[in-house]
């Protein structure tokens, strides 16, 4: 795209396209925010690869051509390789304008090889066996937290869902729980402000707030490890060597950032969306309750029912054709994650939700070389949520029918879920 594609207003269209196009494909359109899987039904059945034109990017709902994207490791993760009208190159220009270019140093936005060298320097923590091993540490934390619950109706994201998440990550990371709450507020704002293509300024000010906020801290945080190493997260980010060049502060601050963004919002979302599946179908509830060995299995259908993480960005780096799409250099995939776990030709009857389904297949943790680091742990802390509930409250039940959900592209969270304990 060499023309700068105007931003599109937030408003709906008396001549809107025949197929959802645009922010129509973005939470910040209420159709969409509440449940967007009709709509990426309705866009997958006509086009599975789509021309997002509006927004600047290709739209990809299919689930094996999504697999093969996120595969593929001639793509890139840099959105500095993306064409600046593209939509991840909106992305990059807001957060560079905003004050949140440092959000994109992560290994979420590498390319090989400064991707494997990070990724090797802070991966140990996240293996399946070193996250098993912190089972026992998780089912105390969750038992603490639910020994707050004293009410006989809460909000089950603000008193449960939401803070556990933080407390585990702040534990592994070492830092001060009074922190905690800062620390959930810091992430909201920072991902609101990141994930800002339309570039609304009240988001972006306020995540670039809450990001030199947290840079401060991490930076007090990383100067007295540097002093007194002890064997939290951050120690061992700084002690890493691994016969590599050892991490500098920025990018220790970088990937501990993301993290306590990873590392808590979107397992905040994965618990909250488990309860609510399973609240709104007694029949899987009652599945559960009865043999708990299905815990595995019921997040992993969550995962694919119901995902925190709806879509992944991809840049190109040369031109090309996928499924015979001719594409070209810098312009931006989208791959949305919800829509290829809801394609039938990978999930048949994908709208109904079954704990006990053989073959799940998702993409909610992404794929290739950058599948989910913390995919494990977010997993494990799931798990533990949903029995620790299940087994304090056993006539735990929906307040309302109704939910509301955050507006932030690329994710899928609701603001609050009442429950009564029964």
């Amino acid at each position: 795209m060499s023309a700068r594609t105007p931003l599109p207003e937030i408003t709906a269209s008396v001549d809107a396209p025949a197929l959802p196009t645009g922010v129509q494909l973005t939470p910040m359109d209420p159709i969409f925010r509440q449940d967007p899987y009709p709509v990426l039904e309705r866009l997958r059945s006509a086009e599975r690869i789509h021309r997002d034109v509006p927004l600047g990017r290709w739209f990809v709902t299919g689930f094996e051509e999504t697999r093969e994207i996120l595969r593929n490791k001639d793509h890139s993760s840099n959105m500095r390789n993306a064409a600046a009208d593209s939509y991840m190159g909106r992305v990059w220009r807001n957060a560079q304008a905003g004050g949140l270019a440092e959000a994109t140093t992560s290994i979420l936005y590498m390319d090989d090889p400064e991707h494997r060298r990070v990724r090797a320097l802070v991966s140990k923590p996240f293996t399946p066996k070193a996250v098993e091993d912190l089972r026992p540490r998780i089912r105390a934390n969750v038992a603490e937290l639910l020994d707050t619950l004293t009410e006989p109706h809460f909000d089950l994201v603000k008193a449960f869902a939401g803070p556990l998440p933080v407390i585990v990550i702040s534990d592994l990371l070492g830092i001060e729980p009074k922190r905690n709450a800062q620390f959930k507020q810091w992430s909201q704002d920072i991902l609101a402000g990141f994930f800002n293509p339309l570039g609304l300024q009240e988001h972006t000010q306020r995540g670039a707030r809450a990001q030199q906020e947290l840079n401060e801290y991490l930076s007090e945080v990383i100067t007295a490890r540097r002093r007194q190493p002890g064997t939290d997260l951050v120690s061992n980010m700084i002690t890493a060597d691994e016969g590599e060049n050892p991490l500098t502060d920025e990018e220790i601050r970088s990937q501990t950032t993301l993290l306590l963004l990873a590392g808590n919002i979107t397992t905040s979302d994965l618990i909250a969306n488990s309860m609510k599946a399973l609240l709104l179908h007694p029949d899987q509830l009652a599945l559960l309750r009865a043999d708990p060995g299905l815990i595995g299995n019921a997040v992993e259908e969550v995962l694919r029912y119901d995902s925190p993480v709806t879509q992944a960005p991809r840049i190109l780096t040369s031109d090309t054709s996928v499924s015979g799409c001719p594409m070209h250099r810098g312009q931006t995939i989208t791959l949305s994650l919800a829509g290829a776990n809801h394609d039938p030709l990978a999930n048949p009857n994908p709208e109904t939700f079954d704990i006990e389904r053989r073959d799940i297949r998702h993409q909610s943790f992404g794929g290739g070389r950058h599948l989910c680091l913390g995919s494990w742990l977010a997993r494990l802390e799931t798990q533990e949520a949903i029995l620790g509930l299940l087994r304090r409250f056993p006539n735990l039940s929906l307040n309302e029918q109704t939910f509301e959900y955050r507006p932030v592209p690329s994710l899928r969270g609701l603001k609050e879920l009442w429950v009564s304990r029964g």
